[in-house]
């Protein structure tokens, strides 16, 4: 089972370069990307667009960094890069759980609740009823692009100049009295808004969220997996250099029509007042959820809207396929294998299976939390659920690598540090929501005056403090197991796993690999690896 299941995930190692990229696209824009970065966009402007192009630089980190160290690793899922890092179990565990709670709060309930919102505004079916459509439907897996929307929303609003006039005079005709929150924000048309003031502060959108995508494209199994089927390593690298481009267009294809959306049907986009928007689309916080589905059933004609809803479906599949694979691989692999160590490999297909149905039926579940949650907009839960609870995930993984003095108690301490934080900073987010246009803020000073991404940068140098100084205040992990990153001339090492040397990490195609130490890190590496037969010191 181990077996099948690792030649699952690296996808037999028969990827090039172009399907990589591809493939870590397709996983990160999914159903969610649609419907929330365009409603993000038409409530708030085109800031939301730094989002995908922040996540350029992980992606290459993820490449020449990341994908190496586990590549060296010998791993099939990185709570068990953990292990041999660090040794233990209680790591790997609580990762793996980690992961598989994160996947239902901000990957399969978020997905479905995108595609149900999608054919509910189409078709005008219950929310629920729909859901049931598009589970049931998954099994079709086909992937049709089509962007008319944005080109035609576009003509239709007079490009981008007509843009910048029809946004900033989207005001629904009902209105709360006394208050300006039916206005579009004066800020709309700026990437990077006010640290204080801002509802996307550019130092958080800079740093915090920068945390946030080092969790998402290097340390999420769902990601990484995409990089780890590469032909080699070059191939990896060239893969996050093409995703890194393709993130350059959502901007263009998901964020403006949002905004585009607005200018043209402010009354049900832009509502405000809860009675109205609760008939319009069910959240009595605000519809500007439906901004991208409202805009491809107005402004498509018959046969196109058809296929935007099947490019809809398509996305939806192409993400929930993605996750669930992974979750099944992390639950099967990492928690089942030590509660039933001689379960048979039917025994472990049928869990897996079992398990991702579970999964399902727990997302479905949170729909209704998912629709109310931050003011209504599907794209800042996803982020602030990240922000809460991925930091020290990601401060772990950069303290492995580059730090040789981490070992497992300051690891695990640390963990746990971050995880009651973030955890404690949730809670207080679904407990005292976000007031209605018109209501006193009335939430705590934690809430109101600290953004989810000041957060998340805070949570990151929390949880690498606790993590370097129960590290400094116990025992080293003994030299010849634990990996030395700080002199670039030796080579990596991880226990039991010879590794690369940091050298290579910045060694493009065709250079070759010239101090002895690299070529026998190498070559003991290419000797342990399953893909050993396709890769080579020179393609390397």
């Amino acid at each position: 089972m181990e077996k099948c299941l690792q030649v699952s995930v690296s996808a037999a190692s028969l990827c090039p370069v172009f399907q990589i990229g591809a493939s870590l696209m397709s996983t990160d824009v999914g159903s969610g990307s649609f419907i929330g970065l365009a409603g993000t966009a038409a409530a708030g402007g085109i800031a939301v667009g730094g989002f995908e192009w922040n996540a350029i630089w992980p992606l290459l980190a993820l490449g020449w960094i990341f994908v190496p160290v586990y590549i060296a690793a010998g791993v099939v899922t990185l709570p068990e890069y953990l292990k041999k890092r660090f040794g233990g179990q209680r790591l790997q565990i609580y990762t793996s759980v980690l992961s598989l709670i994160l996947y239902i709060f901000t990957r399969i309930s978020t997905d479905i609740f995108a595609g149900a919102l999608f054919i509910q505004t189409a078709l005008g079916w219950n929310l629920y009823l729909s859901t049931v459509v598009l589970l049931a439907v998954t099994a079709v897996y086909t992937i049709p692009l089509n962007h008319s929307t944005f080109f035609t929303g576009f003509e239709k609003v007079g490009w981008y100049e007509g843009l910048k006039e029809k946004y900033s005079a989207a005001i629904p005709k009902i209105t709360v009295p006394n208050t300006d929150c039916h206005l579009p924000r004066a800020d709309a048309f700026h990437l990077f808004r006010d640290p204080i003031t801002g509802d996307l502060p550019w130092p958080g959108l800079v740093f915090g969220l920068t945390v946030v995508a080092l969790w998402c494209w290097c340390t999420d199994q769902v990601m990484v997996q995409r990089s780890l089927s590469a032909k080699n390593l070059s191939h990896a690298k060239g893969g996050s250099v093409f995703a890194g481009y393709l993130k350059l267009f959502p901007v263009f294809f998901l964020v403006m029509p949002g905004m585009i959306s607005r200018a043209l049907f402010p009354d049900e986009v832009a509502c405000v007042d809860p009675e109205v928007c609760k008939r319009i689309c069910g959240a009595a916080v605000g519809c500007s959820n439906i901004a991208y589905p409202k805009l491809v059933i107005e402004l498509m004609p018959d046969g196109l809207r058809g296929l935007m809803i099947a490019v809809m479906m398509a996305a939806l599949m192409s993400s929930l396929t993605s996750v669930f694979n992974s979750s099944s691989t992390l639950f099967v692999l990492d928690i089942w294998q030590r509660i039933r160590k001689q379960a048979s490999e039917q025994e472990l297909m049928i869990v897996g299976r079992v398990f991702t149905l579970i999964l399902v039926v727990i997302s479905i579940l949170w729909i209704p939390m998912v629709q109310s949650a931050n003011s209504g907009k599907l794209f800042d839960y996803i982020q602030s659920i990240g922000s809460f609870l991925s930091p020290p995930i990601a401060a772990l993984f950069i303290l492995a690598i580059f730090c040789k003095r981490v070992n497992e108690p300051g690891a695990f301490w640390g963990l746990m540090a971050g995880f009651v934080v973030g955890v404690i900073r949730m809670i207080l987010e679904f407990s005292y929501s976000a007031p209605s246009c018109g209501e006193e803020d009335r939430r705590p000073a934690v809430l109101k005056d600290v953004h989810y991404l000041y957060f998340a940068l805070i949570l990151f140098g929390l949880t690498s403090i606790v993590i370097l100084l129960v590290s400094f205040c116990t025992p080293a992990i003994p030299e010849e197991k634990v990996s030395d990153c700080s002199d670039p001339r030796a080579p990596v090492w991880t226990p039991k796993f010879p590794g690369i040397c940091p050298s290579l990490l910045l060694q493009g195609p065709g250079n070759s690999v010239e101090c002895m130490c690299c070529q026998e890190a190498l070559a003991a590496q290419l000797s342990l690896l399953p893909r050993s037969q396709s890769v080579n010191a020179a393609e390397l």
